[in-house]
């Protein structure tokens, strides 16, 4: 998506997005951005230091945010803000339905598309180490998100809380899912019933 005036038009990219969105809530600083995103969007939607800095940079050069120095004590600090083209730029790509970005990246779920490449314990191993990684995400999710998120939504933001729902109900299924596929392949081989079994050829 292009966004800006004809001589200045941009591509939104996957951290402008975060970030426009964020900034749409109010003036903040780039630290203020990623701490927010560490207990919301990081699960489905992160941004590292390294992208959000410069990301700011391209914004503010495109017209669509502004800064201002905003230091605290001996602590250097720039505040950004939308400008009235990045207040229009978010809502035309919240409103936009045909342009839109899904990747889902998974490292256990790779390893376990690859595990005939590993010895079977190994590949089992993987599975219980998948599956307690996302019974312990979604531990973290009720004890670090969830205040946040009913917090917001008796506020009156309600949607910030239905993506939690969604999260840790996902992180809930893919624990489930993974104890499963541990129980599968750590279950005994069942040996068929005697009527099922060959006889043996007599010699």
């Amino acid at each position: 998506m292009y966004l800006g005036d004809m001589s200045n038009a941009i591509e939104l990219t996957p951290t402008a997005r975060v970030v426009l969105g964020f900034l749409k809530f109010g003036p903040q600083t780039g630290y203020d951005i990623k701490s927010y995103i560490e207990i919301s969007t990081r699960f489905f939607w992160g941004a590292s230091y390294g992208q959000i800095y410069p990301e700011l940079k391209r914004l503010e050069r495109a017209g669509l945010v502004e800064s201002e120095a905003s230091p605290r004590g001996a602590r250097k600090r720039t505040v950004y803000r939308l400008t009235p083209a990045g207040d229009r730029a978010v809502l035309d790509w919240l409103t936009d339905r045909e342009s839109w970005i899904f990747e889902y990246r998974d490292e256990w779920l790779l390893r376990l598309f690859f595990g005939d490449l590993v010895p079977r314990d190994d590949a089992i191993e993987n599975i219980r180490a998948a599956r307690a990684f996302f019974e312990q995400t979604a531990r973290r999710f009720r004890a670090q998100i969830q205040p946040h998120a009913e917090e917001g939504a008796e506020e009156g933001e309600r949607f910030p809380l239905l993506v939690y729902e969604f999260g840790v109900g996902f992180m809930d299924w893919a624990a489930r899912w993974y104890a499963e596929r541990e129980r599968e392949l750590t279950a005994p081989a069942r040996r068929p019933p005697p009527a099922e079994r060959k006889a043996r050829p007599r010699r």
